[in-house]
């Protein structure tokens, strides 16, 4: 017997079996391929569901991250204004998870074993509960004393706009406007709408929890093709991309073995 053999018999006794296959598994792949069969079940889907509620909700770092954002969203700002632009400053947000905190909600489907983040959310937008994210009130605050346009481009159905305006409204944020609160029609692509605000404006900044949030390259594409797109338009990301964290739903889990659903 060679000294090579026993290290692996020994490895096997270890590790056991199940480790010691000739074929190299990677991180990423044994997450969402040699695993999916664990992690698609019902209850493993909510424990994750559960997990990442967890985080949201009470990790200090969540709330780091979204004072990092949005204190980096000011230089970006004032950057800005320092520089001459033909047209009027805009900047664009998305609004769940990125402006407005829906916790109880997300809470809600981890309770009800549910994976799918539809499920009853236009009872909860309804409600107008949500409270702003940190940082959030008084980055748009600043924003709005300096004369810059503020939009809100989400993918909330058009039919809870009056309710969406109230809850804004309610987190003291400002230049919420039926024309400033852009609403899904029947299209989930923000290209149009971001359009739509660059007809009379200079863009400045985007911020958002989903890259469909930034830039049309990103609708529709596989995780492979989404990371591509990643490394092509890694300049713009913290000069005017601001993203902010989302482990629970998105298009980023789209293409995944086991997946929740999202919008």
């Amino acid at each position: 017997m060679t000294k090579h053999v026993l290290i692996a018999i020994i490895c096997c006794v270890l590790f056991g079996l199940a480790g010691c296959s000739s074929q190299k598994v990677q991180p990423h792949e044994a997450i969402t391929t040699s695993t999916a069969n664990d992690l698609c079940s019902a209850q493993s889907k909510n424990e994750r569901l559960k997990m990442a509620v967890l985080w949201y909700e009470n990790a200090g770092e969540m709330k780091a991250l979204y004072y990092q954002g949005y204190r980096l969203g000011k230089q970006v700002v004032d950057r800005s204004l320092q520089q001459y632009i033909a047209k009027k400053r805009a900047i664009v947000l998305d609004i769940d998870e990125t402006v407005l905190n829906n916790g109880p909600y997300l809470e809600s489907l981890v309770k009800s074993g549910t994976d799918d983040f539809d499920h009853d959310f236009g009872e909860w937008v309804e409600k107008a509960e949500a409270k702003p994210l940190p940082g959030v009130r008084d980055f748009l605050n600043y924003v709005n004393r300096k004369g810059i346009d503020i939009y809100y481009i989400s993918n909330r159905n058009e039919r809870h706009l009056e309710a969406t305006m109230k809850n804004l409204k309610m987190a003291g944020l400002p230049q919420v406007t039926s024309s400033h609160v852009l609403l899904k029609t029947n299209e989930a692509s923000k290209e149009s709408r971001r359009q739509l605000v660059e007809k009379n404006h200079e863009i400045i900044a985007l911020f958002g929890d989903n890259l469909i949030d930034f830039a049309h390259e990103f609708d529709g594409k596989s995780t492979a093709e989404r990371n591509n797109e990643v490394e092509q338009m890694q300049q713009l990301f913290g000069d005017k991309f601001i993203v902010f964290p989302n482990p629970i739903y998105g298009s980023w889990d789209d293409d995944l073995d086991c997946r929740i659903k999202g919008a």
